[in-house]
């Protein structure tokens, strides 16, 4: 079973369940706004997919954090992303409970052999 996480107007959650609605996936979509993720389960997507995968460069809300947070470690990574799920990419999929995805890039190959 598939967990899309995000927002309903992000361009890139719109591709990424068009793609799977295209391909008759079943899924779960989860707003981040309406319910934002606890921050045992923000730590195990940081542990299985890295903290540099999961950041949203392009988003204000990243934009907005100090200078250092180039430096940040996975556990500083964790309490900003659980904070402010604003700072994650999406989508973030999850397949059968553990994150595998954040972001929708590749090929349809690739993708599928992710997803699917």
């Amino acid at each position: 079973m598939l967990t899309v996480f995000g927002i309903p107007n992000c361009g890139t959650v719109k591709k990424a369940r068009s793609w799977l609605d295209a391909r008759g996936v079943d899924y779960t979509f989860v707003d981040f706004r309406k319910t934002p993720p606890p921050a045992e389960q923000v730590a195990g997507w940081v542990d299985a997919l890295g903290s540099a995968k999961m950041r949203n460069t392009s988003g204000g809300s990243y934009r907005a954090l100090p200078e250092d947070k180039k430096s940040w470690d996975d556990a500083r990574w964790k309490a900003a992303f659980a904070g402010d799920p604003m700072l994650i990419k999406r989508p973030l999929i999850e397949k059968d409970g553990v994150a595998v995805l954040a972001g929708f890039r590749g090929s349809d190959d690739d993708l599928a052999a992710t997803l699917l």
